[in-house]
């Protein structure tokens, strides 16, 4: 195995995903565990701006120069609600939870669902950072979607429960919400389908494969 990427995330469940996808070009993915406190999420405005923030913290605790690091950060944006809670996601499942936000979007709503899915849409949307040689590579992933009108519980954990994503097309590229595609979840939101299929349609899988675009092999 080659050099070794640390991945600053408590989900042992991304550090699995991101070895998906960097183990093929010669890198070896570890979870980074550092002192409690030690790096703070800022209040910013964008997710690049969170994950950069975290990275910056995190860089003092590798342990070798020829390391890499990684830090991915995530949010869901509804469009309705001026794309609340965005960065804020995290602090809005505590507080509002899945059906807070439902309650917000109640007023919205149609017996078509296309045109129902339209005036709920939303995205979730991420930023991948790595730190590589003393410099920074940013990927971005977006997964266009709707809120659904109620919660399905499943696999699926945050506010995956209440979001449909949008089909895609034959090369895996999102349509219109409400447009049925090549690979579709039928109208099931993330928390009613299994794994291994939202990585089909994974925000955090598009901004991985945006940022190795960037990466040469280990």
């Amino acid at each position: 195995m080659g050099r070794t990427v640390w991945f600053l995330t408590g989900n042992p469940g991304k550090v699995k995903e991101a070895a998906h996808h960097l183990q093929p070009l010669g890198y070896d993915v570890k979870q980074l565990v550092v002192p409690e406190g030690s790096v703070i999420e800022p209040q910013a405005e964008s997710l690049t701006d969170v994950a950069m923030s975290k990275i910056e913290q995190a860089i003092p605790f590798l342990q070798h120069p020829n390391d890499l690091l990684l830090v991915e950060d995530a949010g869901l944006f509804i469009e309705a609600l001026d794309g609340f809670p965005g960065v804020y996601a995290s602090y809005a499942l505590q507080t509002l939870r899945c059906d807070g936000i439902l309650r917000l979007l109640s007023h919205l709503g149609s017996e078509d669902p296309v045109q129902s899915a339209g005036l709920r849409k939303a995205a979730f949307k991420a930023v991948a950072v790595m730190w590589v040689n003393g410099e920074l590579l940013i990927g971005n992933g977006a997964c266009p979607g709707w809120i659904a009108h109620e919660i399905t519980e499943g696999e699926g954990f945050g506010f995956d429960p209440i979001f449909v994503p949008s089909d895609l097309d034959e090369e895996g590229e999102p349509l219109p919400p409400g447009t049925y595609g090549a690979v579709s979840t039928h109208g099931a939101t993330f928390g009613g389908i299994s794994i291994e299929e939202k990585q089909k349609f994974s925000h955090r899988s598009r901004a991985l494969e945006d940022l190795l675009r960037q990466l040469p092999s280990a």
